[in-house]
């Protein structure tokens, strides 16, 4: 599996908790994915969703994905186009949040990607390469598991599949 994408990243970089990812005064009053969307990273950065373009690869730092334990942050991103989010570490919670909707979560080192770099993650060889640097860097290697969850869209729709 490979991903393709440009970076895109918040000036803030460290601790990105779901609330900054969807405010909670979204969480709870709009449940369809394409209206959430329209609100990621809105505290933060108010034209963040405006400019993002589907397929775009987020980068951040440590700790993403931090705070409450709902899909409202993934499934948002995930609605905004972001085909992959890249960081040093994630909260587990988020973490497993994403690959059961079938986010692409990617840890590595992140300080020397910037904004506008062209990536492409390869899964299985566990690297991500930076086209625009020409420079690879060497990512966390994923279970099978999720590489499957990624490969049928989300842990539902890989059970629904295989039966199980």
């Amino acid at each position: 599996m490979i991903v393709r994408g440009k970076a895109v990243r918040l000036k803030q970089s460290d601790d990105i908790n779901t609330d900054y990812i969807i405010s909670g005064r979204y969480k709870f009053a709009i449940s369809d994915p394409k209206e959430l969307a329209k609100h990621v990273f809105e505290d933060i950065d108010p034209d963040f969703a405006r400019n993002l373009k589907p397929g775009d690869i987020l980068v951040a730092g440590k700790n993403f994905g931090m705070g409450s334990s709902r899909e409202q942050a993934p499934v948002s991103l995930k609605a905004a186009g972001i085909k992959a989010i890249v960081a040093q570490s994630f909260a587990r919670i988020f973490y497993r949040n994403s690959f059961n909707i079938g986010l692409a979560l990617v840890e590595c080192d992140t300080k020397d990607l910037t904004a506008g770099d062209e990536l492409e993650i390869y899964f299985e060889k566990a690297v991500l390469s930076n086209k625009t640097k020409s420079k690879n860097i060497k990512i966390t290697k994923l279970p099978q598991m999720l590489l499957d969850f990624l490969k049928y869209d989300g842990a539902v729709a890989y059970l629904k599949t295989k039966g199980k």
